[in-house]
């Protein structure tokens, strides 16, 4: 199976391993520091699951030079998306398929608008990995799992070939019928973690600890939930519920990758995540007063500090 790993990061950079390890024909575009050290010493996977180095991998920075892929497995940050799509363009053939695994819904309205609706398959990952350094992804706690489908639902023959390579690669996976459904479901956990996290500047426990941060976190995830069940997302109308619920299990230090963004003065993700919330509240009608506050609120620091 030929696989084309679209941004090297950390995870892009950690399933791309296992699949190439596994004997996947595997590409991967990275940029910088990242590309210079995937060329001169390779990629390694630190991991409670199992460390790996692979001392010689296929690296590019330019795409269209890889000809026709399977498989693009699509992990650029956000602001990178309708960029990062046209890019692989030359990639795509009539059976490939381009699966994301970024944060958000609006990243596959974006990738078919730039490929085509055939070209896309779902996707939702739950993972915490990250780019130690050029050339190393440290993987921490033991979840790595990829949740992927066709839109249709059906069980296509690039899904079945996907599933089969992640099992001979040890990757946690599962198919879903209902794909659109799955992305919202995590969509609605990750802008409230994001967006409360990143507003307070504070962990989980000190939010969920607060009575007045616990119903902020509520209300963004609630306003999320009603904004899906809008577009005809089926999540249940107490949903927000289950996940502050879902939150009281996680660890008391958690934050979110828009939360280290912050405090590292990285650019922000929030237009594509409460921002989205906010312009689809717009288009339908309904009010999403918190998620407004974190937009504007983060507003100031979503293109990070200069230098």
């Amino acid at each position: 199976m030929r696989v084309t790993i679209m941004g090297t990061g950390g995870v892009g950079g950690y399933f791309g391993a296992r699949l190439a390890n596994a004997g996947c024909d595997v590409t991967f575009v990275a940029r910088g520091a990242q590309l210079a050290a995937l060329r001169e010493r390779g990629l390694r996977i630190e991991s409670p699951l199992g460390g790996l180095h692979l001392p010689k991998v296929r690296a590019t920075d330019e795409p269209a030079g890889i000809g026709e892929t399977d498989l693009v497995l699509f992990g650029v940050k956000l602001w990178d998306t309708a960029f990062a799509a046209e890019s692989i363009k030359p990639l795509v053939g009539e059976q490939t398929a381009v699966v994301s695994f970024q944060n958000g819904v609006v990243k596959d309205d974006i990738l078919r608008a730039a490929l085509g609706a055939s070209q896309v398959l779902g996707g939702v990952c739950y993972i915490a990995a990250t780019l130690a350094e050029p050339g190393v992804i440290r993987h921490s706690g033991n979840m790595q799992k990829l949740v992927f489908g066709e839109y249709d639902g059906k069980t296509s023959a690039r899904v079945t070939r996907f599933r089969d390579a992640c099992a001979a690669a040890g990757i946690e996976h599962e198919l879903s019928g209902c794909i659109r459904q799955t992305i919202w479901e995590k969509f609605v956990f990750l802008v409230g973690l994001s967006g409360a996290t990143a507003t307070t500047r504070m962990s989980i426990g000190a939010i969920r600890g607060n009575q007045r941060a616990r119903a902020f976190l509520r209300d963004i995830m609630d306003e999320a939930v009603q904004v899906a069940r809008a577009e005809g997302v089926a999540l249940p109308v107490d949903y927000a519920s289950d996940r502050l619920a879902f939150c009281d299990q996680l660890p008391t230090s958690m934050t979110s990758s828009m939360h280290n963004d912050l405090e590292r003065g990285s650019r922000l993700e929030v237009p594509w995540l409460s921002g989205d919330v906010v312009s689809r509240g717009e288009r339908l009608g309904i009010a999403t007063p918190c998620n407004r506050a974190v937009l504007d609120i983060l507003s100031v620091h979503v293109e990070g500090r200069p230098g």
